[in-house]
């Protein structure tokens, strides 16, 4: 019957575009993009936003909205070789060339073209090539207010994500799907693979210490998408006052929580390639310490290092200076000591070893920890356990039955196995 739905949309859609006289062949040639853009290899990942066919029907004759940033594309090939050129264009500038009413795109952390420092507020504006108004979503506005969203049928969500809790672009999909639940808005949400989907790992989200860096109560590495992570957001009506936003999501292809994938655009300034992605959920806990990430140098997390480390333990240094992504980086021109990451294996958990050793190798252990910590761990407990001295295997083994209740709540919203 839903077919049968599409089928007559499209239709539909062909006979108004023929009955506009001499814009016919533009028309045409318009409609035939959306199968262009979906040329790929056969069996490779083929991501929701390349599913024209299955929601271009549902944005005709719409007022859209669209969370968005410099992932957001529909890819021409897969890019899964590595000689060959990966094509794409941004999901915006199609959906406006395809006569979609684009009237508005939502901008998440690092921005609409993901050019800003992590932290840094982002203002409202103009997209230059497109003309279309930009909303920031970080900052001071977190949440689409009653007037950004008015005049909107629809909003839809494409955005890449890397399946870490603290990584904000969950939280942006939170707010969204509160104010257009609270509006009677839908949404579309084009789903994207998890490239750190294959785990599940880390402290569960303790609600004193819920933050934009951890808004629920999941565990560091939650494996999932970003459409499974909505329905886990309904489905625990964990949005104010339990509404729950009414969603469709358009699933990928060829994809299960196993199958590696490369991001073939970085998702954020100092993410900037598929080893940083593997490495982030383990190192992204030192920046919530007096310990260097790697930001303001070309290696972030995948390096890390502080001048108070001790040389004699920690022999690989660099010199953190302003880069893009890291204007005011942590210890600005001073030498760091720390490790060379880049050459470690694939990980399939976390890592707590760096940081248990970067606290046993610093000076002054009373200065280690920043109150941020707690917010990027979830839990004070954490802390606490290092600072006591507990292995790393201690640690991790105490987590395990937290872990899986969170696995068997899980299940129930899972969409790719």
């Amino acid at each position: 019957m839903i077919l049968n739905v599409l089928k007559n949309t499209v239709l539909l859609f062909i006979l108004i575009l023929i009955s506009c006289g001499s814009d016919t062949g533009k028309s045409e040639d318009k409609l035939q993009k959306t199968d262009e853009i979906k040329v790929q290899h056969s069996g490779s990942i083929i991501v929701g936003a390349n599913q024209t066919k299955n929601y271009i029907p549902l944005l005709i004759g719409k007022r859209v909205g669209i969370v968005a940033n410099q992932t957001s594309v529909i890819f021409k090939n897969s890019g899964i070789k590595d000689e060959e050129a990966l094509t794409y264009t941004h999901i915006v500038d199609s959906l406006i060339d395809l006569n979609i009413d684009i009237k508005k795109v939502f901008s998440p952390e690092h921005g609409f073209r993901g050019k800003a420092d992590a932290g840094e507020v982002v203002k409202d504006g103009i997209d230059l090539k497109t003309g279309v108004p930009i909303i920031s979503l970080y900052g001071k506005n977190k949440k689409p207010s009653v007037e950004q969203l008015k005049g909107l049928d629809l909003v839809v969500f494409d955005i890449q994500d890397v399946g870490a809790r603290f990584y904000t672009y969950i939280s942006s999909l939170h707010y969204v799907m509160e104010a257009c639940a609270e509006q009677g808005i839908p949404m579309i949400i084009l789903d994207r693979p998890n490239p750190n989907g294959h785990y599940i790992d880390g402290p569960i989200l303790e609600k004193e210490h819920k933050s934009f860096v951890g808004m629920h109560p999941i565990p560091v590495v939650h494996g999932m998408t970003i459409g499974e992570y909505a329905k886990m957001i309904n489905g625990e009506k964990w949005l104010a006052k339990g509404v729950q936003c009414d969603i469709t999501i358009i699933n990928i292809e060829n994809y299960t929580h196993d199958k590696p994938y490369k991001l073939p655009i970085k998702p954020s300034p100092n993410l900037p390639n598929d080893k940083a992605i593997n490495l982030y959920p383990s190192i992204c806990f030192f920046e919530g310490t007096n310990v260097s990430a790697g930001r303001g140098t070309d290696y972030q997390f995948q390096i890390f290092g502080s001048p108070f480390l001790d040389p004699q333990l920690f022999d690989f240094k660099f010199t953190p200076q302003p880069n893009d992504g890291a204007k005011y980086p942590k210890h600005k021109g001073e030498i760091s000591f720390g490790l060379d990451l880049k050459n470690t294996q694939t990980l399939n958990g976390i890592n707590l070893e760096w940081l248990i050793n970067a606290y046993k190798g610093t000076r002054d252990k009373s200065v280690f920890f920043n109150a941020f910590f707690t917010k990027l761990a979830g839990t004070k407990e954490l802390q606490k356990q290092i600072e006591a001295g507990m292995t790393f295997t201690e640690i991790k083994t105490s987590w395990q039955a937290a872990l899986g209740t969170f696995k068997t709540m899980r299940s129930k919203y899972l969409i790719y196995h």
